[in-house]
């Protein structure tokens, strides 16, 4: 591993003790890949070049979109830091391009739509943990140091923090401020020049406490700005957010970016949805202690296109709409933005989503696959975020401090259904009058087939493997083996939805760490039959998933 090398060498050992091997896990053999498998995981995606309609951004706000993009490869050198690690090191001992530009999409060399199986010779399987904790960490080790830290453990478990060995080693937290002190200061200052761009009061404002953020590890001010926001053309999620990446505990937030353009008259269209959210609230099918929680009057809808994607976001597939904040506090002061990525939407359907309905969904039924259908439920698992409850029934817990490392797929499988349960109930009560129910539900099930190529390992993957097993367990839908193809059943779909939706929220409620365990288990798994249909759309040709031809040069050309 003579090619190997340190990037970073100011963290040196204390942070990347493994980096003598270049690598989380066994040594990469310089030079090697799987060749024959490499090139079939890369066609995996088709490209979709990320651009959107400027014309109607004033001088000023392009100004802050070229400034935002400044920020992007700090955001993506961070999380290559926490996903895996020395990103140029691998690439280095990568050979070929395919294989080259496969490491780079998945950011490290396992196939994040395969369940994180490596596909470069000599790398070991990928820790739960990423690079977030030290690979050799135990989770008993880990619960010890916590119970033992005079802080109460506070500082190793906190979102913002990389868990590493000291120099005696034991565990120690290294503030993300400080780990990563040289990228966000570039981030910083990225944001400062955006705000002073900026027009609009609330953007200026929010661009400068995010700014401040990223050199503190104290975001709370800014969430609250992000949702002051109102009347800004362009827009910015940037820093340590979700907690995907970990899948030991689920504790720690790893590093991405989107900019985004508003959509203006798709947002019009959206926004009255937002107040019926306390109605949707109280009709949950659940007993009243689980629904007693009102998140905060505050909450938005919006549509946007999204120029940019990088970090977390970029990693593998690709989100199609954002809601945020994730701080508890924060969503029931004033609740949460949920942001529609229309065009990303638009690429999935026409490129994957279509032709996926083409091969699984019985042919008298692929009339319903439509797009308002798939922008409607994309929109609504993102309202349904903001449902339910946040806080264990008993007081004692967050839902996502109780059920620890499965708070990220029982919260995802959450917010399908009651997406599901919510337009239902809207299109019973006429507050949708685009389609039909049977619309809503054909695009559901056609939707899971897409979603679930990201892998079972992915919170979404799992949650979308729950769904899709109960749902067959109570006959939702049945498969036609004759043709290979599966047809709703819209009644009994309607039941399945209420069922689920109680199931999961009973378990959130009771933080029921060990039930959502055993559910995850035994029904967040992909089956043969299933398996062999899913094989049948790679033979087909159909895409996964999509890539992104981005930046300075796609938005404004030269």
């Amino acid at each position: 591993m003579s090619k190997l090398r340190v990037r970073h060498a100011i963290l040196g050992a204390v942070l990347f003790p493994w980096f003598t091997a270049g690598c989380v896990g066994n040594d990469v053999g310089e030079g090697s890949s799987m060749d024959g498998n490499v090139q079939g995981l890369l066609n995996q995606y088709t490209t979709v070049r990320l651009s959107a309609d400027l014309s109607a951004l004033s001088d000023a706000d392009r100004a802050v979109v070229r400034h935002l993009l400044g920020a992007m490869d700090a955001m993506d050198d961070v999380y290559w830091q926490q996903a895996y690690g020395d990103r140029d090191a691998l690439l280095d001992n990568v050979e070929g391009e395919a294989a080259r530009r496969l490491v780079e999409i998945n950011y490290g060399p396992w196939d994040r739509l395969g369940g994180d199986a490596p596909f470069i010779e000599g790398v070991g399987a990928k820790p739960a943990g990423a690079n977030l904790y030290p690979a050799d960490m135990t989770e008993e080790e880990f619960e010890a140091a916590t119970a033992a830290a005079s802080d109460g453990g506070e500082a190793l478990r906190s979102l913002y923090t990389l868990v590493r060995r000291a120099g005696d080693g034991s565990l120690t937290a290294v503030p993300y401020h400080e780990a990563f002190a040289e990228q966000h200061q570039v981030a910083a200052e990225a944001l400062r020049r955006a705000a002073e761009a900026a027009e609009e009061p609330g953007l200026k404002r929010y661009l400068s406490l995010r700014a401040d953020a990223l050199l503190t590890d104290e975001y709370q001010a800014s969430d609250l700005a992000w949702l002051d926001m109102k009347d800004n053309a362009v827009d910015v999620v940037i820093g340590p957010i979700e907690t995907y990446e970990d899948l030991l505990f689920g504790r720690k937030a790893a590093h991405e970016a989107y900019i985004l353009i508003k959509d203006q008259a798709w947002s019009e269209r959206l926004a009255r949805f937002a107040s019926l959210l306390p109605g949707l609230q109280r009709g949950l099918p659940v007993p009243e202690a689980y629904k007693r929680e009102m998140a905060g009057s505050d909450s938005d809808l919006n549509a946007y296109d999204v120029v940019y994607y990088a970090g977390q976001a970029n990693a593998g597939s690709k989100t199609i709409a954002i809601n945020l904040p994730n701080d508890e506090e924060v969503q029931l002061a004033k609740g949460t933005r949920r942001l529609q990525l229309k065009n990303t939407m638009r690429a999935k359907f026409d490129r994957i989503l279509v032709p996926i309905a083409g091969e699984l969904i019985a042919e008298d039924q692929r009339s319903h696959v439509t797009f308002d259908a798939f922008f409607a439920n994309t929109m609504f698992h993102e309202v349904a975020h903001g449902l339910g409850i946040k806080n264990t029934i008993d007081g004692s817990s967050t839902v996502r401090g109780a059920l620890l490392e499965t708070a990220s797929p029982m919260e995802e499988g959450k917010a399908d259904v009651l997406g599901l349960y919510m337009v239902t109930s809207l299109l019973e009560s006429g507050e949708i009058t685009e389609g039909t129910i049977e619309d809503y539900y054909v695009t559901f099930i056609a939707s899971i087939f897409r979603s679930v190529r990201f892998g079972a390992t992915s919170a979404h993957g799992r949650a979308n493997m729950v769904r899709f097993n109960y749902f067959q367990e109570r006959g939702a839908f049945t498969r036609d083996d004759a043709t290979g193809t599966y047809r709703i059943d819209f009644e009994a779909m309607r039941e399945a939805t209420n069922g689920l939706s109680e199931l999961i929220l009973t378990l959130q409620g009771d933080g029921d760490h060990d039930g959502a365990a055993a559910l995850l288990a035994e029904k967040g798994v992909v089956d043969p039959a299933l398996q062999a249909d899913l094989d049948r759309l790679g033979s087909a040709g159909i895409p996964v998933d999509i890539i992104f031809e981005q930046g300075e040069s796609v938005l404004f050309g030269g």
